[in-house]
């Protein structure tokens, strides 16, 4: 169990704060409230209490050992184990500490008679889409079978985000490349060159002058360059946070030339691949919209999610829905509406998906080909020009 501060309010109005202790901050607000507090907040407790250091434990469960624990908790389950004792030998094996709480947690839910959906959702650290599928498994009495199908799910989502990340480590290091070199020339060649030259006390070629300048007044003020860097991130990251924020970063996202498009398509196709998962698992069409859309990472495309659901509960095809939304491609819209048409909707939503991941890569393969050189090409002007501008000096005295 970890510990947690907890800010309360009770009946009477009286705040305060308590020292508690629980498995994760969603278990303890919940216990407090079903006691008749007002919560205010739950935090894990800070680094220094009581005059002993504690060291902080990983508040995260990556998409790699989710996908692990799923599939040995599908094995478990296949093999007829009961599902309490599935999650309690998982558990013990579980080396992330916060995720063995968590499902610890869940255990004592599910040992006091609470669905497995209910008690993973409660957690507030996993996927709305995982406890929305196993609600289905439940109700229809196949957890096996829905569990599969959101197995493959996973797998199929880690290795496309593998590819991806795979594709991008390349120019991450070119320009981290650049930007370490460029400082290194900024901070310490050129102020030395610059030295080397006031003591010979020649007039300096203009295009010297210029970049020894440049370079100094970048050092003098490097300290405040980078923190109004710092500075202008955190603002712009919590101001992204907010309704009006997300939405026109994600406007700008999606009209940047090249990768706006990609962008666009990633997220239909993680869309399309949730849509196929939920309704197969049998999931009605308005449900499985608002699971898929909470799962969402654009705003814009949450936004038009939300807004079809309205129309599909209002009586209009998902395929009309789309496409009023003005956020989906037409390809996207036509497919859903062969599918709808066809009664093959699941398995049309998975070619979808299958046909944009392929289309991503392809268009994130074709783009690193073309931003690759370019990295290259602006890192060999730039240095070449410092280094004939610093240069060009020592030829001329050399000449004269």
């Amino acid at each position: 169990m970890a510990e947690f501060v907890i800010r309360v309010a009770d009946e009477r109005g009286k705040v305060q704060e308590k020292a508690e202790a629980g498995y994760s901050a969603a278990e303890i607000r919940e216990r407090y409230q079903q006691s008749g507090y007002l919560v205010y907040w739950v935090k894990p407790r800070s680094l220094i209490s009581g005059g002993q250091i504690r060291l902080p434990q990983r508040r995260r469960v990556t998409l790699e050992q989710f996908v692990i624990f799923n599939q040995q908790f599908l094995t478990l389950v296949r093999a007829g184990l009961p599902i309490v004792q599935a999650l309690e030998l998982l558990a013990k094996r579980q080396r992330n500490q916060y995720f063995r709480m968590l499902l610890e947690d869940v255990r004592d839910r599910a040992k006091g008679g609470e669905l497995i959906s209910a008690a993973f959702e409660k957690q507030g650290a996993f996927p709305k889409i995982y406890s929305t599928t196993l609600m289905a498994g439940e109700k229809s009495g196949n957890l096996d079978e829905v569990l599969t199908r959101y197995v493959s799910f996973q797998r199929l989502a880690l290795s496309f985000r593998k590819k991806l990340i795979s594709s991008l480590v390349y120019p991450v290091i070119l320009v981290v490349g650049v930007i370490g070199l460029v400082t290194m020339l900024v901070t310490f060649v050129i102020p030395k060159f610059s030295e080397l030259f006031s003591d010979l006390g020649q007039k300096l070629p203009p295009m010297t002058e210029f970049t020894i300048s440049t370079a100094l007044t970048a050092k003098k003020f490097l300290p405040l360059i980078v923190i109004a860097i710092v500075a202008i991130y955190v603002l712009l990251n919590r101001w992204a946070k907010t309704q009006r924020g997300a939405e026109l970063l994600d406007k700008v996202k999606l009209n940047l030339p090249i990768v706006g498009s990609i962008w666009q398509r990633y997220q239909i196709a993680v869309f399309s691949r949730m849509m196929s998962t939920l309704l197969s698992g049998g999931l009605p069409l308005v449900t499985a919209l608002e699971t898929a859309g909470q799962s969402m990472a654009s705003r814009l495309i949450v936004r038009g999610i939300n807004e079809a659901s309205k129309s599909v509960r209002e009586g209009q095809t998902l395929a009309q829905s789309l496409e009023q939304t003005g956020v989906f491609p037409d390809l996207a819209v036509e497919m859903v509406e062969v599918g709808e048409a066809t009664g093959a909707l699941p398995t049309m939503l998975s070619s979808i998906a299958e046909f944009y991941e392929e289309d991503v890569q392809s268009a994130l393969s074709a783009a690193m080909s073309l931003i690759e050189p370019a990295i290259l090409v602006f890192m060999g002007v730039v240095v070449g020009f410092i280094l004939i501008s610093l240069y060009l000096p020592i030829f001329s005295f050399t000449a004269g």
